[in-house]
């Protein structure tokens, strides 16, 4: 089967919209899910899936390089904001989150999978799961060395990233009680997910759906892919877990506002 990754219009401009976001949720608006494959032929990678991503809120024609530009302005601008009380951290938490997951991760789909990947350009050369996290967390704009960072173990990896905030840890045999608990100890958002010592990846949580967005190891689609996470493969390959939330993490937000070094 298919995902297509459809890209339309942006959800943020370069300037932080007057009103800020009053629902956490509104960070993914740009995901939606349709029960029927898609028959374009654009943007497609193969998939033993039977369910299609559409990520609404990306524009095609803004470069990575663009997007990396916007996420500094924007940066700027929650400063200000804040500065000014017109809004409040929750507001900080969703822009941070909606360009990351709406505006830089979706470049990334596509770009083949290696161990020891590691380009910084997204569907040039290839990447390993470790440097596909620091890489698109680097260019958020967090302060970080994405070599350092990828070349941790995952939880050493979900500690860095933690920056002192906690680390949730989930042993279990069976797939369907690790889901549950995932379910039950993660909130609306991106958060960080380890395997062990095995691999890592971005957890995304939408209306209550669990999707992994990772460099997938596994043929043949050994490339950057989103999938429910209850039907990924590497996710039944494993018992035990890590998880850091970044959309919730207020350590991590405060350094990235004032580009304190990730440690």
């Amino acid at each position: 089967m298919i995902i297509a990754i459809n890209f339309f219009s942006l959800l943020f401009s370069f300037y932080y919209p007057v009103e800020p976001a009053t629902n956490p949720s509104n960070i993914f608006d740009g995901v939606t899910i349709e029960t029927e494959p898609s028959k374009s032929i654009e943007n497609q990678s193969t998939s033993n899936l039977n369910t299609v991503y559409k990520f609404e809120n990306f524009a095609a024609t803004g470069s990575y390089d663009t997007e990396k530009l916007a996420g500094k302005q924007l940066r700027k601008e929650l400063i200000k904001a804040l500065e000014l009380n017109q809004i409040a951290m929750d507001d900080v938490k969703t822009a941070f989150s909606n360009h990351l997951v709406n505006r830089l991760i979706p470049h990334w789909f596509g770009t083949e999978w290696s161990f020891s990947g590691h380009t910084s350009v997204p569907k040039v050369g290839k990447i390993a799961c470790g440097y596909f996290v620091s890489t698109t967390l680097r260019d958020m704009g967090l302060r970080l060395d994405r070599y350092k960072l990828a070349q941790k173990s995952p939880i050493e990896e979900a500690k860095m990233i933690s920056c002192g905030a906690l680390v949730n840890t989930i042993t279990a045999n069976d797939p369907i009680t690790v889901f549950e608990e995932i379910n039950k100890i993660t909130e609306e958002g991106i958060s960080f997910i380890g395997f062990d010592e095995g691999h890592v990846g971005f957890l995304l949580k939408k209306e209550g759906e669990l999707f992994l967005i990772h460099s997938n190891y596994l043929y043949p689609n050994a490339e950057v892919i989103i999938e429910p996470i209850e039907k990924s493969n590497v996710f039944k390959k494993f018992t035990i877990f890590h998880f850091v939330d970044i959309s919730n993490n207020n350590q991590l937000m405060q350094r990235w506002l004032h580009g304190e070094e990730i440690l």
